[in-house]
């Protein structure tokens, strides 16, 4: 253990060793270290890269345990284990002291008053998720205080507690937070890993967040930004990352793991133990198999559960997790541990089921407990409101839940988590605006990002003046932001899809950390999408329809009644097996059976809701819908129209008894009042 006066530089002030091992654990006792110490670590032991061993002394190390890290990474050759530019490569060993290079890890005091702070616990199916960057989300937000804006102390500011409440957001999802490293190639371009999917301390947040720039002060900051969003009564969910390091392939630096146990913290190729298996993309995995590199996972996210009392996660990458010698395992030992731990089980669990190795894309396939990123429901919603044809069965299956996904393994709607957008991708207003992406800022000849045909038809791409083209490129706007939330299953928004953020046709803006990716709180003049989009998680908090438990049975309820779901084309009569399978079906309505529920109030008396009916049209042109059949003392009135850009009618609620033409392009939700 080395101790050091400041983190910058190599101001070591003493070795101590640690002689004792314990359970394969180096360890030494040093009772005169108080908060605020600043020390790494130096291995000494094998460099054989062949064998898999990457030990040099010279190298100093960060505490994988590190509960603070203070200093920035300087990148130059001594931050690597063999001399860069050497014939042998990596195979090579290089003895230049890189202490002077590397951040320092910090003893922190974890003593905070939470003031009674509790974890919301909002039920799943009462959850609105919002995936926000930390200093994106508020570098120019001009109603936080200039000094916070950027940072954890910003985001939970009042102006912003108002603001995510005036949304119905019940769960901010940040986007990472603990401590990353800025990619050299990204340094020498003169850019930045803004996204911060590139973590080197599990334990540390990152302090380019803190408005305090005191090492350390971080901690406690976090720690005030939680116990805010808890008073508000919203959850704080981390995105987490634990599928690679920072430390990369074989040519990477010596940071911390590969250091002091690569074997043992890496999953190597078995044939060759210099190379390692990389199924994220970011040049190595984590071995699940070996029970340290497990438990540094688990305790991690303990430390983050019971220390800063954070509400839950969502696994960056979470097949890699589960990989075993056979491949992807929903049986793995890390799932069949979390199943089991009294602290891990009880917070909310997200999964990105995919990765990048073979058998990559398990949507659908992870254990109870676990909700998941449904690519499936994302994919079929821009399909079918693009117009492509043979959507409307798979759509059935999103609009409801995904029964085909999560149903047969014992999990319910809330194991769906919805989106059309996520930070990897366009935004909203890009996704109807441009024809193909434009990352040529990343200084990659727009090569990067994934090459999805996101075509909308919708005319000149970006900017128009055309009225036509804006006014379809806002209904769809509108149409995607409608279908989200009235889906069953858990919604997540984007933040700044609600006021129309752009990244300027960017859908890989990782490495942008300006205008480009920061939100444009200007936006949106006069606020006619964010108050739509308020209206529409207004709606999903008003009916308890749209909030299910469980999946529809498909049958009649209760005294012969209708069923608790039915779907109908456009002359009014109920979908057949021939209408499903017609690729051109790009019309249908969908009818919630108001006493269909099994919700309750705070009193336990049975809620019952208003019928639902919602209509979907994707065509290119106007449909005379039929409105299905109801008894004649009944009427349908509607609550929702996409055409408008309010999602009202500006005349108030039109009532239907017989048809309603659906302009292209549309949406509307209507209803029979409960009890008439």
């Amino acid at each position: 253990m080395c101790l050091f006066e400041s983190p910058d530089g190599n101001n070591e002030t003493a070795r101590i060793a640690a002689p004792e091992q314990t359970g394969q654990v180096w360890h030494v006792y040093f009772p005169d270290v108080r908060p605020g110490q600043l020390y790494g670590y130096r291995v000494y032991g094998p460099y054989q890269p062949a064998q898999g061993h990457r030990c040099n002394p010279a190298k100093l190390l960060l505490d994988p345990y590190a509960k603070a890290i203070a200093g920035d990474l300087r990148w130059n050759d001594s931050l690597f284990g063999y001399s860069v530019g050497h014939p042998a490569a990596d195979l090579s060993c290089d003895d230049r002291d890189s202490a002077a290079s590397m951040p320092k890890c910090m003893v922190v005091d974890n003593r905070f008053d939470w003031q009674g702070d509790k974890h919301p616990r909002t039920d799943w199916n009462k959850t609105v998720i919002y995936e926000m960057h930390v200093k994106g989300f508020t570098v120019q937000h001009p109603r936080v205080p200039e000094g916070l804006r950027g940072t954890y102390a910003g985001s939970a500011s009042p102006a912003v507690i108002e603001y995510l409440h005036s949304l119905g957001i019940t769960a901010v999802e940040l986007m990472p937070v603990q401590r990353f490293v800025q990619d050299q190639r990204l340094v020498d371009r003169g850019l930045s890993n803004y996204w911060g999917y590139n973590t080197i301390g599990f334990f540390a947040p990152e302090a380019r967040y803190a408005s305090d720039k005191l090492p350390g002060r971080e901690v406690a900051e976090f720690k005030t930004m939680v116990k805010a969003f808890h008073a508000a009564n919203i959850e704080v969910i981390l995105d987490v990352v634990y599928n690679h390091t920072a430390e990369g392939n074989q040519l990477g630096p010596t940071l911390c793991f590969r250091g002091i146990d690569n074997a043992s913290y890496y999953d190597l190729v078995p044939e060759n133990l210099r190379y390692y298996r990389d199924y994220a993309g970011c040049g190595n995995s984590p071995n699940m198999m070996h029970p340290r590199t497990l438990q540094l996972i688990l305790d991690s996210l303990r430390y983050w559960i019971e220390e800063m009392h954070i509400d839950g996660f969502r696994f960056d990458a979470a097949s890699s997790l589960a990989r075993t010698p056979h491949g992807v395992d929903q049986v793995a030992t890390f799932l069949d541990i979390i199943q089991q731990d009294p602290v891990l089980s009880e917070v909310k669990l997200i999964a990105e089921p995919w990765d990048l190795g073979p058998g990559r894309y398990q949507v659908g396939k992870f254990p109870i407990l676990w909700a998941e990123w449904n690519g499936k429901y994302r994919d079929t919603v821009r399909r079918f409101w693009k117009g492509d044809g043979a959507q409307t069965a798979d759509l059935a299956y999103r609009l409801t839940g995904s029964s085909d996904l999560y149903n047969h393994s014992g999990r319910r709607p809330q194991a769906s988590i919805n989106f059309v957008t996520a930070h990897d991708g366009f935004t909203l207003r890009d996704l109807v605006s441009y024809d193909a992406k434009h990352n040529e800022a990343n200084g990659e000849n727009n090569r990067d990002g994934n090459n999805d045909n996101e075509s909308w038809n919708c005319g000149a791409e970006g900017a128009s003046n055309d009225p036509a083209i804006l006014a379809l490129r806002a209904r769809q706007e509108r149409n995607f932001l409608a279908t989200l939330l009235l889906s069953e299953g858990v919604p997540m928004l984007v933040a700044g899809d609600e006021m129309g953020r752009t990244q300027r046709g960017s859908n890989n803006a990782y490495c942008q950390d300006n205008e480009i990716s920061w939100i444009n709180w200007k936006l949106d003049a006069p606020h006619q999408l964010l108050d739509f989009t308020r209206y529409l998680t207004g709606l999903f908090r008003q009916h308890p329809a749209l909030r299910r438990r469980t999946f529809f049975y498909g049958r009649k309820i209760r005294d012969d009644k209708i069923n608790d779901i039915s779907w109908f084309r456009p002359d009014g009569n109920e979908m057949t097996d021939e209408d499903w399978g017609n690729p051109e079906t790009r019309c249908i309505g969908e009818r919630i059976a108001g006493d269909a529920l099994e919700a309750t109030d705070e009193h336990g008396n049975r809620i019952v809701d208003d019928t639902l009916l919602i209509l979907l049209n994707a065509n290119y042109k106007s449909v005379s819908f039929v409105m299905p059949a109801s008894s004649p003392q009944q009427h349908w009135e509607i609550v929702l129209d996409t055409e408008q850009p309010s999602g009202r009618r500006e005349a108030g609620p039109v009532l239907l008894k017989d048809s309603y033409v659906l302009l292209p392009r549309s949406l509307i939700m209507a209803r029979i009042k409960a009890g008439t």
